[in-house]
């Protein structure tokens, strides 16, 4: 039955002229079905520069809402269409309104895990993969970076010389991971490396060998000799880390690193998705306009 869908899925991506993107974070056979598998950053990238008419992203939310606003021109699906982000949700235009006249000299910097209307609402908008250099682009030396405070706080001991104010916000699934946890896995794996992501608290940050976005944690790990490392971000990277380097051994750091929303998508949605054109997103244009400045200016640093 698989199979089947996966061949109807191909026959009706040349019918609708799509293209299909997909997280690192989704199931290995939706990943497997992409054309396009990478970060937020690199999804983004491909978003604005697609001549595909329709766009189906198996993602989240705020990242298929992303793409709308980068490429209004084509249709945009998202196949799980109750696929949320619990961080995203955890910031408001009228919350990030009221932080901007706390501090009306603060250039606002947006993790691309927000809505429309907060990006509508930011200077700037950042990855994991580029937020040290976003940063470091702005002029102010005082930025209000929402929503990730993990991801703050790293970028803050990065960039020393900006003063950054931190919204409370957080990734559910990659603050589940505790340092106890760290110290454990070192114990049974201890010639193996730490990779982790940025969204983890700070705590479990410095306990890790390595630091960064899920591309560059999948980069990296292809690029040291060490045989066996240890994954410290959302499960879905294990599927191209095995794929890419089927020599090496991967251990996830913790079993709490599984998101609930990034796994709701399955084949059989995407198929669904492209037959009936079905769950198309749209932004209102005011709110596309504003948030559209906020995505192009992160998309000129390199």
């Amino acid at each position: 039955m698989q199979n089947k869908y996966m061949d109807e899925i191909r026959k009706l991506k040349q019918e609708r002229d799509a293209i299909i993107l997909a997280h690192n974070y989704q199931v290995p056979e939706v990943q497997d079905i992409a054309d396009v598998v990478g970060d937020s950053y690199a999804l983004s990238k491909h978003a604005a520069n697609t001549d595909n008419k329709v766009i189906v992203f198996c993602g989240v939310h705020f990242m298929a809402e992303s793409a709308k606003i980068l490429s209004p021109d084509k249709t945009v699906l998202l196949p799980a269409k109750d696929a949320g982000c619990p961080m995203a949700e955890m910031v408001t235009a009228e919350g990030l309104r009221e932080m901007k006249a706390k501090y009306p000299e603060a250039a606002v910097v947006c993790y691309v895990n927000s809505s429309a209307e907060v990006k509508a609402e930011s200077d700037i908008c950042c990855t994991s993969s580029n937020a040290i250099k976003v940063v470091r682009s702005v002029k102010q030396k005082q930025v209000l970076f929402v929503p990730d405070e993990n991801l703050g706080s790293y970028v803050a001991e990065k960039v020393p010389e900006k003063e950054i104010l931190l919204w409370k916000g957080f990734c559910i699934t990659h603050k589940r991971v505790r340092p106890q946890e760290v110290m454990k896995i070192r114990e049974l794996h201890p010639a193996a490396k730490i990779l982790v992501h940025p969204e983890c608290q700070p705590e479990v940050q410095k306990l890790a060998d390595f630091l960064g976005s899920t591309s560059e944690i999948i980069k990296y790990a292809g690029s040291i000799p060490e045989k066996d490392i240890i994954i410290g971000t959302e499960e879905g990277v294990m599927h191209i880390l095995k794929k890419q380097n089927p020599e090496k051994n991967f251990y996830l750091l913790s079993t709490g690193l599984i998101c609930p929303n990034m796994k709701k998508t399955r084949v059989e949605d995407v198929y669904q998705s492209l037959l009936h054109m079905q769950h198309q997103i749209d932004v209102q244009e005011e709110t596309r306009l504003k948030a559209l400045r906020s995505l192009e200016e992160m998309l000129k640093i390199s």
